[in-house]
């Protein structure tokens, strides 16, 4: 009676976590074996300010979950520690994981997946390479304006250089 209780339970935490994988845009697989406690309270801290959602996940329940929102091709990464961060931002989590992976030698992304698509850790650390949204949008936006800019210097240069020529021929006339 106490393995059905737990079976069910475990299959309404795969379909859970399959309902997440199917709306998350980007999900990243890392091992955290190595990592303090302190550090890891750091780490989901930073995560959950990004929107991101963390969690350390069985292996078996994550590839049944990976299998039921159609990602396949991460099953070679599920073995050892498995953590995953699902976010819906792009750059936020890969940034974060990253940077740990970075600082803290046994921490390591393992691979992750894009909309559906499997992507390997050399692409997630290309993600975190990637400035932020709001940065992009200000240089799409700064692009955007500098021919309007241009445009506009030359204007007042046309109007600059009638108002020099008035006031030469106004000097000229009053001497």
């Amino acid at each position: 009676m106490a393995s059905e209780k737990i079976l069910e339970q475990k299959k309404k935490l795969v379909a859970e976590l399959s309902e997440e994988l199917k709306n998350a845009n980007i999900g990243v697989l890392v091992s955290y074996i190595g990592i303090t406690v302190e550090q890891d309270t750091k780490l989901r801290k930073e995560l959950r300010e990004s929107g991101s959602n963390y969690r350390v996940i069985k292996n078996r329940i994550l590839l049944r979950a990976l299998q039921d929102a159609g990602i396949s091709g991460l099953d070679e990464h599920l073995n050892g520690t498995t953590a995953l961060a699902i976010s819906d931002d792009y750059t936020a989590a890969p940034k974060i994981l990253s940077k740990y992976a970075k600082d803290i030698k046994s921490f390591e992304v393992k691979a992750g997946f894009i909309d559906g698509g499997v992507v390997n850790t050399e692409q997630i650390k290309a993600l975190a390479q990637l400035p932020s949204k709001e940065v992009l949008v200000a240089q799409a936006l700064g692009g955007l304006n500098a021919p309007i800019q241009g445009f506009a210097n030359v204007l007042s240069g046309t109007v600059r250089g009638l108002v020099i020529a008035l006031n030469a021929i106004a000097e000229k006339q009053s001497a």
